[in-house]
């Protein structure tokens, strides 16, 4: 019996080589680094990856290494670079990408609406700048990862403009961009500020050694912050995007119509993260306002937002955080001004498809 079906099979595989359809060996076999655990987020690089293999007829087969497996963050972005991973999804700290506060600068971007304009490839406007960024590093950005808006939260207070920050202890991270923001928008109300590692929020809150963190909808349930809080202002100060990038000399490497491939199912992937996550949000605030009674949701008003962007003086942040950097990359073309007057243009954008 073992012998027949040996000799049927093997017919069948006679059959399709003479006909032409068996599928070939892949001409590339790649790695994905995710350093992170984030399920949700995996789903959409999932779909990139199948995409890729579909747009190239099977010629580029990567698989996914998520939770760290190859390494964590900074390791996986030394791979990318040196060319020992070929895909990564990353944030991009100045300390590794000199021009990576262009991918979240305060007061940007607050909306998935604005997001899918601003980070789109070709044309998105921070797309454009992010790709140059990457560049320099050795990297060639392919997509970015939405995940949205920081608010503010805080045990002792709802904060609905910034002479609430009164005397509050805040959490900040290493990223320079939002702390000279947030220091701008709490000067002269006595706040103060602590830098303390993401991973210790919760143990902070919870021993009171910080009053308030900034968090997000997926924070505040993910990393268990809405344990620890009892207010939450969706302020929509700072947006959080993580960057998907390919090694560049690999990527150059490549012809035109694998690129072509890589790009469309990259930006299939961007649409589809943008809508899941845009999506798990709404299913955030609800179990936020219906599982803690220990939080209480403030939500501010266009006038109220409006306040907190003028006391943040981002033409000042600009100058210190991303202008220098600007000016190397574009000399003598007043770059800062250019970007921020097309992420204004985005913003009214949208804005007028909501009127």
């Amino acid at each position: 019996m073992y012998k027949m079906i040996k000799r049927v099979a093997l017919a069948v595989l006679m059959v399709c080589i003479a006909v032409g359809i068996t599928e070939a060996a892949p001409r590339y076999r790649w790695s994905f680094a995710q350093p992170w655990t984030r399920p949700l987020a995996d789903r959409g690089y999932q779909l990139f990856i199948d995409r890729v293999r579909e747009y190239t007829d099977g010629a580029i087969e990567i698989t996914l290494f998520p939770a760290g497996l190859l390494g964590t963050h900074d390791e996986s972005f030394h791979g990318v670079r040196d060319g020992s991973i070929e895909i990564s999804v990353l944030s991009p700290y100045v300390s590794i990408v000199p021009g990576g506060m262009m991918n979240w600068m305060p007061w940007t971007i607050s909306s998935f609406d604005e997001a899918r304009i601003a980070y789109a490839y070709p044309d998105g406007i921070i797309f454009r700048v992010m790709r140059e960024a990457w560049r320099e590093v050795n990297a060639e950005l392919l997509f970015s990862v939405s995940q949205g808006a920081y608010g503010f939260g805080n045990n002792v207070r709802p904060l609905r403009l910034p002479d609430d920050l009164d005397g509050l202890k805040m959490r900040v991270s290493a990223s320079l961009g939002a702390v000279r923001t947030l220091g701008n928008m709490g000067s002269g109300t006595g706040m103060t500020m602590e830098t303390i590692p993401w991973a210790e929020i919760y143990n902070a809150l919870a021993r009171g050694v910080v009053d308030g963190i900034w968090s997000m909808w997926p924070s505040l349930l993910d990393e268990r912050h809405a344990e620890v809080l009892t207010h939450y202002t969706h302020v929509g100060w700072t947006w959080d995007a993580n960057n998907v990038v390919i090694n560049r000399e690999l990527w150059d490497s490549l012809e035109p119509r694998y690129q072509h491939a890589i790009r469309r199912a990259a930006a299939a992937a961007e649409q589809y993260l943008n809508d899941l996550h845009e999506m798990a949000e709404r299913s955030f605030i609800e179990r936020l306002e219906t599982e803690f009674d220990n939080l209480t949701i403030t939500w501010i008003t266009p006038e109220e937002q409006a306040v907190w962007r003028e006391r943040a003086d981002m033409a000042s942040v600009w100058a210190e955080i991303a202008d220098p950097w600007l000016e190397s990359v574009w000399p003598g073309q007043d770059k800062g001004a250019y970007i921020r007057a097309q992420l204004d243009a985005v913003r009214e954008q949208v804005l007028a498809r909501q009127e």
